[in-house]
């Protein structure tokens, strides 16, 4: 059974009954707690209630709303644009969550019985400005006493902790520090399956794990990592027979991290081949986020076994093509999003008058199960071809409206709407009903990516 604390499910129940419910909930009971500043009475009671003694935590703190999507006005000036971002909204939200963080970590901090424990943080709005992250934060903790009691509280639980199989901490604001991993002891690092920490604003050369802490690990199976912290020395250290062969590698890639880090350390052909020659097969699962193409293509080493990914960036059809060819045994999840207001600036990947990159995808990778696409234009009648050409298998088809277009080239009878058309042929071609994103905001994977990015790592990592 698990509890999850949204306002129609468990945690809306009166107090009085949450706690009978609890006196029957056997200890392996897992609490999933989606947050925000309206939760933050049920997450206290919750915490209170259950901290002490749940195995499995999932926490994802969550922004308001009005940090979406809300943008200063074009022509503002700059001294107004950044009093405005410094405005109490932004400044509240902060705090708030780190009163949240706080909460979770204190009730957590003796529980000796924690095996999974998850923290996803929706915090990156004010990080994208730079370093007015900095000044946000000298604004709602000017001491910095939260900040440094939030990750002694962090440190206490690895340090107290027995029995801690699982550790996953992802865009999280100042919890994980280079050090915090020493606190764990070495007969709970000893056990560890899952580890994985992703940060998306590591200033300069910060890593958040080393090689020699990675070697206490001896039996992970699941690792999720930047992509730059993930090094040759550590493809050794898991290629190593001492430590049980690797199933799961997820690694983000982001532009913060290419201006600040080196590519001369990441692992090359033979590394990866050392990998997969273990006795389990290893997956990995990439995101990028705003990578040129050109970064893209000394990253992506033949001998790498890519089962998903997903790109939020402006990328070529020849990086399609590219990952066609390397990855076709392989390849199941294929995420194509590109942020361009302008429907008519939507990227042609077929536009050199070859044939269509992604309808060569679906003809290479015959694993080929779940396509996404927004931001690109998508021809009709490659979208037709993609479906017959994977039929029944590709279970998953998310092409946004906006990004279908038709070939004013192809002979079209008046008495046949295309559109229907489209429907009719993509629905016949995957044996089930189909069509197009309407509404870009009902799905996650196009409006949230660094939340979809988590969650499908998640289950990605669960499922060995």
């Amino acid at each position: 059974m698990a509890l999850c604390g949204q306002a129609a499910g468990a945690a809306s129940l009166p107090s009085e009954l949450i706690v009978h419910i609890f006196s029957f909930l056997p200890a392996a009971d897992r609490v999933c707690l989606p947050v925000s500043r309206a939760e933050q009475p049920r997450l206290e009671f919750l915490m209170r209630k259950c901290g002490w003694f749940v195995r499995e935590l999932r926490v994802e703190f969550a922004s308001a709303d009005y940090l979406s999507g809300g943008s200063a006005n074009p022509g503002t000036g700059g001294k107004e644009v950044k009093a405005l971002q410094l405005s109490t909204p932004w400044l509240e939200e902060l705090r708030t969550y780190l009163e949240l963080v706080l909460c979770v970590l204190v009730s957590v901090r003796n529980n000796r019985n924690l095996q999974k424990f998850s923290l996803f943080g929706d915090i990156s709005v004010p990080q994208q400005q730079g370093n007015l992250s900095n000044t946000y934060l000298s604004k709602v903790d000017p001491d910095g006493k939260k900040i440094k009691q939030i990750q002694q509280l962090f440190e206490e639980i690895l340090s107290n902790s027995r029995r801690l199989k699982w550790l996953s901490c992802g865009f999280q604001l100042e919890i994980v520090t280079p050090t915090s991993l020493s606190s764990l002891s070495n007969s709970t690092a000893n056990t560890m399956e899952h580890l994985s920490l992703l940060e998306n604003n590591i200033p300069g050369n910060r890593t958040l794990i080393t090689t020699v802490e990675l070697e206490r690990f001896v039996n992970l199976r699941s690792l999720a990592l930047d992509f730059w912290d993930f090094t040759a020395e550590m493809a050794r250290v898991l290629s190593d027979s001492n430590h049980v062969p690797l199933q799961r590698l997820s690694l983000l890639v982001h532009d913060i991290s290419v201006m600040h880090k080196s590519l001369d350390n990441m692992p090359n052909d033979e590394h990866w081949k050392a990998l997969s020659r273990r006795r389990s097969p290893l997956r990995v699962y990439i995101m990028a986020f705003d990578i040129m193409s050109e970064e893209m293509l000394n990253i992506l080493k033949p001998s790498i076994p890519l089962e998903r990914i997903h790109f939020d960036s402006y990328i070529t059809g020849a990086i399609v093509d590219l990952i066609s060819r390397q990855y076709d045994k392989f390849l199941t999840h294929f995420i194509l999003m590109n942020d361009v207001l302008d429907m008519s600036a939507f990227p042609d990947l077929s536009n050199n008058g070859n044939e269509d990159p992604l309808v060569l995808l679906a003809r290479r990778c015959t694993k080929l199960s779940f396509l996404a696409i927004h931001g690109y234009t998508v021809w009709a009648h490659g979208l037709i071809a993609i479906a017959r050409l994977r039929g029944s298998n590709l279970k998953v088809l998310e092409v946004t409206e906006e990004s279908i277009d038709f070939d004013p080239g192809e002979p079209v009878d008046q008495d046949v709407d295309p559109v229907h058309n489209l429907i009719e042929q993509v629905s016949l071609g995957m044996g089930q009903p189909w069509h197009a994103v309407m509404d870009i905001e009902s799905f996650s994977v196009f409006t949230e990516p660094n939340r979809h990015f988590y969650r499908e790592m998640q289950s990605f990592s669960e499922d060995i």
